[in-house]
């Protein structure tokens, strides 16, 4: 669960996934590899399976270039020791789903199809334009995970009001993300019906174990995923060094 995204990563990378200029490094100890870090561009350096004695090496090894970067608190904390303060935090939380509680939401799930790939990639700038960490090439993503059969919609009155994505599995963990609603079309309980349908299909279809981040500046969203049945596992930071 803890490795959750560099597993995803590195399962979309032998998948094909395109990237610019990524880079990859470990850590070794006592002769053995005990970390490894990852830069896939435009998301930061991912720092999720790096010990706390590794940060000051990797730094020293980058001459300090780690203009954006994420992990677990542990390891940030110790960035940021050595770094400074940042210019931004975004603070994370990981849940992993217990017992899932269904909503009783109108509407239904369904399976996204090509046909939503026009809506899917409005909805996917405009998640990302909410929370300041768009994507470099959200149409190809949309396209990659359309066709993967990793996006859901949830449908009320025949229109789709909300978004969840479910990563494929890695370890026999799936990973919920992103999820939106429009604003129009909140606080009616879709982004929590259409989350545990992914999850329930997740459940269901592909893996043991369903998990997903949220922002803790958002206590609205973490109220509603624990009222479906999550809960937490560790806590991350996300610490941004550019203008």
């Amino acid at each position: 669960m803890r490795n959750t995204v560099p597993l995803t990563v590195l399962a979309n990378l032998r998948a094909g996934m395109p990237v610019k200029d990524p880079h990859f490094g470990w850590w070794t100890s006592g002769g053995e590899v005990r970390g490894a870090v990852f830069h896939t561009p435009p998301h930061p350096v991912g720092l999720f399976a790096v010990p706390v004695e590794a940060v000051s090496p990797l730094i020293e090894a980058l001459d300090g270039d780690l203009p954006e970067l994420v992990g677990p608190v542990e390891v940030t904390s110790e960035a940021v020791r050595l770094l400074g303060e940042p210019s931004r935090v975004v603070s994370e939380r990981l849940y992993r789903l217990e017992r899932l509680t269904v909503p009783d939401v109108p509407g239904r799930g369904r399976l996204a199809v090509p046909g939503d790939f026009p809506l899917l990639v409005s909805w996917y700038h405009a998640f990302g334009a909410e929370v300041g960490m768009g994507e470099a090439d959200v149409a190809e993503q949309v396209a990659r995970r359309l066709s993967g059969r990793e996006l859901f919609l949830w449908e009320d009155e025949g229109a789709p009001v909300s978004l969840a994505a479910l990563s494929p599995a890695c370890g026999g963990v799936c990973r919920i993300g992103p999820v939106y609603t429009p604003p129009s079309r909140r606080r009616r309980g879709y982004g929590a019906a259409v989350t545990a349908y992914a999850a329930r299909t997740g459940l269901a279809e592909h893996c043991e174990q369903v998990v997903l981040f949220t922002d803790l500046a958002n206590p609205t969203s973490n109220s509603v995923y624990r009222s479906i049945g999550y809960r937490p596992v560790c806590d991350y930071a996300h610490l941004t060094y550019a203008g």
